[in-house]
């Protein structure tokens, strides 16, 4: 069960765009799914309708935004990049737009749905526009001018609850409730179309008229997640590298204080043979520290590579600390390398 669940589980990471489009889709079931659930109690009082429809329209989209923001592991990644000092390695402001968009654009999908349903259900719209009603063209105009506009308002705003409504001998409910859900599924139908045809220009003919802009933005995005990925798995590398010099040296020196205080003890007429393995795994343990030996160094770095990243150009070599190797240990071996020019 487990290495199934961890396959899945890689499987998501490897293809985290595909996961992402999968996400925005369940939320936007569930958005759909939970205005079914929702007990709509229009107030049917004046001065509250129109609120409480706004609040209904408005506040859950807004909270599915950010939502879907929050589930976007881009977001942080979007943060850091936008805070970060320039230092060696300049800002361009056009991946961070796309980064933004691309993420603006996938989060907006449940807010979309929310609102589409919304219009189409038509009780929102009924709630918040009943005291619009034309009465004088759809119920007996005769009797509407001598009502006081309180009073009218009054009768018009209970059109959305049947139990109290008590204007049919000025207008039928059943003509106001068809008249305003028309117009809402109308509004409904505009919406969804509106925001199809603008989710068609910005996903297939934006890239056809900035074609070399859009590349550049979107392979530089796709670098920084890249390179942010690639540098937490190395900090993990040599965390767990760290970690396990630090607890050998522990052992060791712990063996070390035994064998002082019992020198004809079994530890110390071990074969010296069976330590050649363990040489070889602390060897290798001490390659993947990469001579950051030390607490303070790491953290050094770490501020470093917040504050000044390493410019964008492969095969140079540049202090990163300004005073030659930012490590407290020896130097990597470093590789050499050999340009060959022809003649031909």
């Amino acid at each position: 069960m487990m290495d199934k669940f961890r396959m899945v589980f890689q499987f998501l990471q490897s293809n985290q765009e595909s996961f992402m489009n999968g996400i925005c889709g369940i939320m936007a079931l569930a958005s759909a799914q939970i205005y079914s659930s929702f007990d709509f109690n229009c107030p049917c009082l004046p001065g509250y309708n129109a609120a409480y429809s706004a609040g209904i329209l408005l506040a859950p989209p807004l909270v599915l935004f950010l939502l879907g923001l929050v589930l976007n592991n881009n977001v942080s990644m979007l943060a850091e990049e936008w805070k970060r000092p320039p230092g060696r390695r300049a800002k361009d402001p056009a991946v961070l737009r796309y980064m933004f968009c691309s993420m603006a654009q996938r989060a907006l999908i449940a807010p979309v749905v929310w609102v589409a349903v919304t219009l189409l259900d038509g009780k929102c719209f009924l709630c918040a526009f009943c005291t619009a009603v034309p009465v004088t063209v759809l119920g007996n105009g005769s009797l509407a001018p001598g009502l006081p506009p309180s009073e009218l308002a009054r009768l018009l705003a209970r059109v959305p609850c049947p139990e109290i409504y008590d204007g049919d001998w000025l207008l039928a409910r059943e003509v106001a409730v068809r008249y305003l859900r028309c117009i809402s599924q109308a509004l409904g139908w505009s919406f969804v179309l509106l925001t199809t045809l603008l989710a068609f220009v910005v996903r297939s003919v934006r890239p056809c008229f900035t074609q070399a802009a859009f590349l550049k933005s979107k392979y530089w995005s796709h670098y920084i997640d890249i390179e942010r990925k690639l540098f937490d798995e190395t900090c993990t590398e040599h965390a767990k590298a760290f970690a396990k010099v630090c607890i050998q040296q522990f052992f060791e020196a712990m063996n070390h204080d035994l064998e002082l205080g019992h020198t004809h003890g079994a530890l110390a007429t071990a074969p010296a043979g069976s330590a050649a393995p363990a040489t070889d795994s602390a060897e290798e343990d001490k390659e993947k520290l990469r001579g950051i030996t030390d607490q303070g160094t790491m953290n050094r770095l770490l501020m470093s590579w917040h504050e000044c990243k390493p410019p964008l150009r492969l095969g140079q070599e540049e202090s990163l600390m300004g005073n030659g190797w930012a490590g407290g240990g020896p130097r990597p071996p470093r590789k050499e390398v050999a340009t060959y020019f022809s003649k031909v």
